[in-house]
């Protein structure tokens, strides 16, 4: 489906693809893997024909239709449904061809509609549309009543309703909620053609590909398998250039020391040019450079609490005089607590967090806190509300203005804002880099509560595995929102799910919140009772 030739590609100062050949299987689910900036999305242009190589061949069959979700769908008066049904452009074009046909070319028509199963196709559409979060309401809504992120969505639904024999997605869950990456890891899995993804969504990328592309140093490395088998097998290979090139290093020292011991004498005249000559014909093993992540700084509180750090009894919040977000909360949060926080989005969690922070007042109820906790708090507007003309040295100052300029330099280095970018501009950084400089900052008074919503956005794999690092070590209480679900399983060790317009504790794990997800999208189902879930364990303990 996809065959790229001897690549090369200049751009911006700086070489992307040096002679990069690989060709991918059909079909295929494939990962496109690599540090942030080494050119992933880069590629994708080139092989949609947006920029041009400079050398070299993409090869992609001339029948082969290729789809990519860019942006989001504009804000038509269409209704999503219909928006969605339009995607498929074949069925489109015979539905309206048939409207005027002649009666001879009737037959033809009716026989490709049933051919490729039009009558299915709401259906195939409001599966799609319900698996990424819009309710059987929204359907008919028109387009211009969502937000970006909504329209996202639907952008993302068209493309996988029309089904293109290479699919391109860069970054498909990071408008996505943790129950839309869930259900579109399960439909990626099963994808009937081929399929580029570029993600840093270690869970997708372990149970949604077949084989993995490592761009690296201007090369395509293709390895079967997801992100973990590619992990392995990478490690391997540069342990294993390390042994072969140690063994290279130790043959051409002694070759040299014989070359310089006899090279002037004339009985070892002969043996000693032979030797000069294997020493020419040496080539030296390439050594992979496997770049440092900078770690995240999520100092512990200096003095832990006495528990709770909150309570809450029969709480209730909303905005002005609407109708409440959340009620009937019924809480307690203590000083060791992980609690990973669930649900669609629109359920309430960011205005759960934004109460937990102590940004919004309960209009009910009874909040009890500690009255020395501090809070850490990181939320997904705070990169948007950045000034892009401050630099980070302007927004650590304004943060810690009694520190020294050394101070506030070696502290951004840590946080691995380093030299030459503290006097950049927020514009120019990247959205990794805005988002390391702010999770480090918010952390940086030592809090007693770290509450992160969507913290790992524009985080590549190995900074959201540097964060985890950073969380496990972390000595205070966290509340997680995100729709990382490898981040949430590794760090979360209570659920709570915010539905039916309150949040309450979810008695499961991941593997259980993943079914309900899947089974919900699939009919419709409620989440699962406390006893329930209680009986299932109870019946499996008995079975091991």
């Amino acid at each position: 489906m996809l065959q790229i030739d001897s690549l090369v590609f200049n751009a911006w100062g700086r070489r992307f693809f040096d002679r990069a050949s690989v060709t991918l299987p059909n079909p295929s689910k494939v990962s496109l893997v690599g540090r942030n900036g080494v050119g992933k999305s880069t590629l994708f242009k080139l092989i949609k024909g947006e920029l041009q190589p400079d050398s070299g061949e993409i090869a992609i069959p001339k029948a082969a239709r290729v789809a990519a979700v860019d942006q989001e769908h504009p804000a038509t008066p269409i209704s999503v449904i219909d928006t969605i049904l339009a995607a498929d452009t074949e069925r489109a074009a015979l539905m309206t061809e048939l409207e005027t046909a002649e009666p001879e070319r009737m037959g033809d028509i009716w026989s490709r509609l049933i051919e490729i199963d039009a009558d299915s196709a709401p259906a195939r559409a409001a599966e799609i549309l319900n698996g990424l979060g819009f309710s059987t309401a929204d359907l008919d809504r028109p387009m211009a009543e969502f937000s970006g992120g909504w329209r996202m969505r639907v952008a993302l639904a068209a493309a996988l309703f029309s089904q293109p024999d290479l699919l391109l997605l860069d970054e498909p869950t990071n408008y996505l909620d943790l129950e839309g990456a869930l259900w579109l890891e399960a439909r990626l899995a099963r994808y009937p053609h081929s399929a580029l993804i570029i993600s840093h969504d270690r869970e997708l990328l372990n149970n949604s590909v077949d084989f993995t592309l490592h761009v690296t140093e201007g090369k395509l490395e293709l390895y079967a398998g997801g992100y973990d088998s590619f992990e392995h097998q990478r490690a391997e290979k540069i342990r294993l250039q390390s042994a072969t090139r140690a063994k290279q290093e130790a043959e051409r020292a002694h070759l040299q020391s014989f070359v310089d011991r006899f090279k002037a004498k004339a009985s070892k005249a002969a043996q000693a040019q032979s030797r000069m000559k294997r020493l020419a014909k040496l080539e030296p093993v390439a050594t992979t450079i496997e770049a440092r992540v900078s770690p995240f700084i999520l100092p512990s509180p200096p003095r832990p609490l006495a528990p709770p750090l909150m309570r809450l009894e029969g709480v209730e919040i909303g905005y002005g005089d609407d109708a409440p977000v959340l009620a009937g909360l019924d809480l307690r949060l203590d000083v060791d607590d992980r609690i990973g926080l669930l649900g669609v989005n629109g359920a309430g969690k960011s205005t759960f967090a934004k109460m937990a922070a102590g940004a919004l007042a309960a209009r009910s109820g009874r909040v009890t806190r500690s009255g020395r906790m501090e809070v850490g708090w990181f939320h997904q507007h705070q990169i948007e509300a950045l000034n892009p003309s401050d630099t980070p040295l302007d927004i650590i100052r304004a943060a810690r203005p009694t520190d020294s300029d050394q101070s506030h330099r070696s502290r951004l280095a840590q946080f691995g804002i380093h030299f030459e970018k503290q006097g950049t501009t927020v514009e120019a950084l990247s959205g990794g880099e805005r988002a390391r400089l702010l999770l480090n900052m918010v952390a940086m008074a030592a809090p007693h509560l770290l509450i992160l919503d969507e913290p790992t956005n524009h985080l590549d794999i190995d900074s959201r595995r540097a964060l985890l690092d950073a969380l496990n070590e972390y000595e205070g209480a966290v509340i997680l929102i995100t729709h990382d679900r490898s981040l949430m399983e590794l760090v979360a060790d209570r659920l709570w799910l915010a539905a039916d317009n309150t949040v309450a504790p979810f008695d499961g794990d991941m593997d259980d919140y993943a079914r309900f997800v899947l089974d919900r999208a699939r009919g419709g189902t409620s989440a699962p009772s406390q006893a329930a879930s209680k009986e299932k364990r109870r019946k499996a303990k008995g079975k091991r």
